[in-house]
């Protein structure tokens, strides 16, 4: 690695150092459309919407914290419950 850096730098100096490898940065343009969109749509929702959509991830909360309690009450019992009616493939026997 050292001795690919040495060859770039004594053929090309300091500037073929700065070879940028990776997917290239975003530009201005691109991220400000990005930031532009979001707050439009939720601007244009109304106070019925925003309420419904609160009120939803309320539900998803208590489910969650149902499940949790249960879980943490007994947690053998919970995972034998909900334990995945199938197999991976990794189980399968290989005649």
């Amino acid at each position: 690695m050292i001795g690919v850096w040495r060859k770039k730098f004594l053929e090309g100096g300091a500037e073929a150092l700065d070879n940028p490898k990776g997917r290239p940065v975003m530009s201005d343009k691109a991220k400000n459309v990005k930031k532009d969109q979001k707050p439009t749509q939720q601007d244009e929702m109304t106070r019925e919407q925003k309420l419904e959509r609160e009120n939803e991830l309320l539900r998803l909360e208590v489910e969650y914290l149902k499940k949790l309690r249960a879980f943490q009450m007994d947690p053998d019992g919970y995972l034998e419950k909900h334990k995945q009616r199938y197999h991976s493939n990794s189980k399968k026997n290989s005649d």
